[in-house]
């Protein structure tokens, strides 16, 4: 099993405390973020997800319990937390929003910049960045020039030329078409295979987070409901339906076509693995 690098120890966050609008966006929330995985955060509308998510590199500090970066609680210090920030990258739902400067090299390097780094290391990390997310031939562009799947890379750049342990993207997909969705997942899963980076994907959506995790976290009203493979979070669909959670849709296909009498084999919650499952079962006919 993989070492964990970061993870929350009993981590609660109470919003506006006692006041008519106290609300409590996280409870007790212990999970374990391993080294080199990658981890879906899954989750209904408000069930703590955002919230949890900036916990992680001291964005927000908990009401109560610990975040701990290699055993080390990130708020303990202005140090430790200026180091869970280097070693921890956020990148926020609609990253692009927040590009700024007169040029994609400009943004692309702000946060190098802001870690002190020499000049030569800074214009390496720039480049290595935007090769991994494939605006190598932008960086002379103004960010406000690109369209919307450039402007989202070149976000996420300015996050990868920190390079993260750890690299956590809230939606990192939300309002893409599907190539768009497609070439962003590329270039995030680029990042995590060349440097064995830990990345964190927050999403909505069963799909992606069939597709594309190791393991998978579900979230329900601030606390965590389930943990495990994706094979063993999608068996338990009719818990993930009651907590407003829908399974894959090839998963409700696997469970319609056996309700027909079709023995699909396995556990099928991807189009790959469909194709896979009715594979199989169509050799098996003929060898019949």
């Amino acid at each position: 099993m993989n070492e964990g690098i970061l993870k929350t120890e009993k981590l609660t966050h109470v919003y506006s405390p006692g006041t008519p609008f106290e609300m409590v966006a996280v409870r007790d929330v212990d999970i374990e973020i391993r080294k080199g995985e990658v981890l879906g955060i899954i989750g209904h509308t408000g069930s703590g997800k955002s919230t949890l998510i900036q916990h992680l590199n001291a964005l927000v500090k908990p009401s109560s319990g610990r975040v701990l970066l290699e055993g080390r609680d990130i708020n303990e210090s202005k140090e430790s937390i200026k180091e869970a920030r280097a070693k921890v990258g956020l990148v926020f739902q609609y990253p692009e929003y927040q590009l700024f400067e007169e040029t994609v090299y400009k943004d692309i390097a702000f946060g190098p910049k802001n870690m002190k780094l020499p000049e030569d290391e800074i214009d390496r990390r720039v480049r290595e960045a935007a090769r991994f997310v494939g605006v190598e031939e932008l960086l002379d562009r103004s960010p406000f020039d690109l369209s919307g799947g450039q402007k989202r890379r070149a976000a996420i750049a300015g996050v990868i030329a920190m390079m993260p342990e750890v690299l956590v993207l809230d939606e990192p997909m939300a309002g893409l078409d599907p190539q768009g969705r497609e070439e962003i997942m590329g270039n995030i899963l680029s990042y995590h295979e060349e440097t064995g980076a830990a990345i964190v994907i927050v999403t909505h959506s069963m799909e992606e987070a069939a597709r594309y995790t190791d393991r998978m976290i579900v979230l329900n009203h601030g606390s965590v409901a389930m943990e495990g493979t994706p094979e063993e979070v999608f068996s338990r669909g009719e818990e993930l339906r009651r907590i407003g959670l829908a399974t894959p849709v090839m998963t409700d296909v696997a469970d319609k076509l056996r309700a027909l009498g079709v023995e699909v084999p396995g556990t099928v919650y991807t189009v790959e693995q469909m194709v896979t499952a009715l594979t199989a079962l169509e050799r098996g006919r003929r060898g019949a």
